[in-house]
């Protein structure tokens, strides 16, 4: 490999270009895997949406497969850095043995609520859309769905499971833990994947502020409600034998009570 290959960008002042560059060639390359799918998307189409040179791809990516990976890690990575501070509050929670089940409803409710605030307030181009589409429908090259997964969904997934299996009081790996995250989840997928089949099932021509607010209140009641349910049958299911963890859920009770 020459040395100009390796250093993929000028050695003295060209990094800010370079990066600006790199990014502006991944956000064109979304938009056209996304509109067209990988196999017909032209790296010609894509340098040309990016406003670089055909070359400029070869450059920074080596090829197609290369840009196609870069846009499934800045999708990971740009995602994954907006869930950071609610993955922390929660990681603080379940490191909390004694964490009653209020603060653990909370905490899986700011979890739903930041997925809640992806999907509504997160600007989307009609290519990333797609782009995640196209992934789901396992017609794409793998590698995006196993950055996807490796650096977005499975963190998101573990750290969920162990919420609900505190919770409930399942195993983090029962398939009812799972299943029972995944339907609390799967709440906002239709509008997320079908934003027009909802405004019209509605009656709504948008979703503001006011009907986004509606629409999280909504869902987050009901996740309350059923993440309490759970709680109980888990604490039919085992006796509610010791005092101290007794009084704790007493406590928590009468917190929510007041709220």
């Amino acid at each position: 490999m020459s040395e100009a290959k390796r250093l993929r960008r000028p050695a003295e002042g060209g990094y800010a270009r370079g990066d600006e560059t790199r990014l502006r060639i991944v956000a064109a390359a979304i938009d056209v895997f996304g509109e067209r799918g990988f196999a017909a998307a032209s790296t010609r189409e894509i340098a040309a949406r990016a406003g670089v040179n055909a070359p400029a791809l070869q450059y920074y990516f080596d090829n197609k497969e290369g840009v196609y990976r870069a846009c499934a890690e800045e999708i990971a990575e740009h995602v994954r850095a907006r869930f950071e501070p609610v993955l922390q509050r929660v990681r603080d929670v379940l490191a909390d043995e004694d964490a009653d089940d209020e603060r653990l409803i909370g905490a899986y409710l700011a979890l739903l609520e930041a997925v809640a605030d992806k999907v509504f307030l997160t600007p989307h181009t009609p290519g990333t859309r797609l782009f995640f589409v196209r992934e789901q429908m396992g017609q794409e090259p793998v590698i995006a769905s196993q950055i996807l997964h490796e650096r977005l969904r499975e963190p998101l997934n573990q750290i969920g499971s162990a919420l609900a299996s505190r919770i409930g009081g399942t195993a983090p790996d029962d398939p009812v833990t799972r299943i029972r995250m995944m339907g609390l989840h799967g709440q906002l997928a239709i509008f997320q994947m079908a934003p027009r089949t909802t405004l019209t099932m509605l009656g709504w021509d948008q979703f503001d502020a006011d009907r986004i607010a509606l629409v999280k209140s909504t869902l987050l009641g009901q996740t309350r409600t059923l993440l309490t349910m759970w709680a109980r049958e888990r604490d039919a299911r085992v006796g509610d034998t010791q005092p101290a963890a007794r009084a704790k859920r007493a406590t928590g009770a009468t917190r929510a009570r007041k709220r």
